[in-house]
């Protein structure tokens, strides 16, 4: 572990057209050496200052350069419409985040780690099973399949009925471009993206209020591309890459038994770690926050030697 406090600078590099903007943390002490580097990103909506410091600062204290940086059409970065929230365009700027900081003075391009929370943990477990330039991967609460949980609280005439709405916005935005929001969150009872009571106490309560870039809408079109999403569908497919993955036992967004089967399937090298909290708990709740951050520290540690 370094000694001191890590710095931390505003960067931007450009994914496909358009600026991403975060922040590069240094560890101390790391001037005329080369340091491995862990790049990571919020989950659905979310941007940076909700809370990912916390995590950053602890991973450039073990000697990790860190990377955080919000997704095009949120926070800090470009993008028109804002709140769009497609999963492929997401892991196209984790793959521009890993290039742009792999050329980076003092990064050892050979030790990268991919870190990744809720929807963008769900990013990690697809990209580490495809991009061979991460060497150790960690996702938090991860995203899985959205689709038999919609099917579970809606049943099928209600999924049904949702596939209509997402139909027809199709068909508008095709004759004139309209762009439909729905909230993210909203209080029990109305209608949100993350129908779910702590959903709404974090993001309003808490995540609105240290973070004024986040909005509180995402496109509805976002929703048709979470619905054919499956973040876990490759999970076999990522070792020899080390992966931990960190759960939640009463998780109110992520069904926790499809998340344990998904890393039943994964190979070693893993670790499964399961809190019994809740899904925002591992963010800023004592103890589940130093249990998550303390498990992906250890991890990084351990697979990307930061000496």
């Amino acid at each position: 572990m370094t000694t001191g406090q890590p710095t931390r600078e505003s960067v931007e590099f450009p994914s496909r057209g358009q600026t991403c903007r975060g922040w590069l943390y240094r560890p101390a002490g790391s001037a005329g050496r080369r340091v491995p580097a862990v790049v990571m990103a919020h989950g659905f909506s979310a941007v940076k200052e909700m809370f990912l410091p916390a995590f950053a600062e602890r991973f450039a204290a073990s000697g990790c350069a860190v990377l955080v940086f919000d997704f095009r059409f949120l926070g800090a970065s470009d993008g028109e419409p804002r709140g769009q929230v497609f999963p492929f365009e997401q892991h196209e700027d984790y793959r521009n985040a890993i290039s742009w900081v792999s050329l980076q003075p003092g990064i050892d391009a050979a030790r990268i780690g991919l870190w990744g929370s809720s929807y963008s943990g769900g990013h990690t477990l697809h990209l580490a099973a495809f991009d061979r330039r991460v060497k150790a991967a960690v996702a938090q609460v991860p995203a899985v399949r959205a689709w038999p949980l919609l099917l579970a609280l809606l049943g099928r005439p209600g999924l049904d009925a949702f596939l209509a709405q997402i139909s027809a916005d199709r068909v508008e935005r095709f004759k004139s471009g309209a762009v439909t929001e729905i909230p993210v969150v909203a209080p029990p009872g109305q209608p949100s993206v993350l129908a779910a009571p702590d959903a709404w106490d974090w993001f309003q309560k808490t995540g609105a209020a240290i973070a004024p870039s986040w909005r509180n809408a995402v496109t509805l079109e976002s929703l048709e591309k979470m619905l054919e999403y499956d973040p876990p569908g490759a999970i076999e497919l990522i070792a020899p890459t080390p992966l931990l993955v960190i759960g939640a036992k009463g998780d109110s967004l992520i069904p926790i038994e499809q998340l344990r089967a998904a890393v039943a399937r994964a190979g070693e090298p893993k670790r499964y770690l399961e809190l019994d909290c809740g899904h925002f708990d591992v963010y800023d709740t004592a103890p589940f926050f130093e249990s998550a951050a303390g498990a992906a520290t250890d991890w990084f540690r351990q697979h990307l030697r930061p000496g």
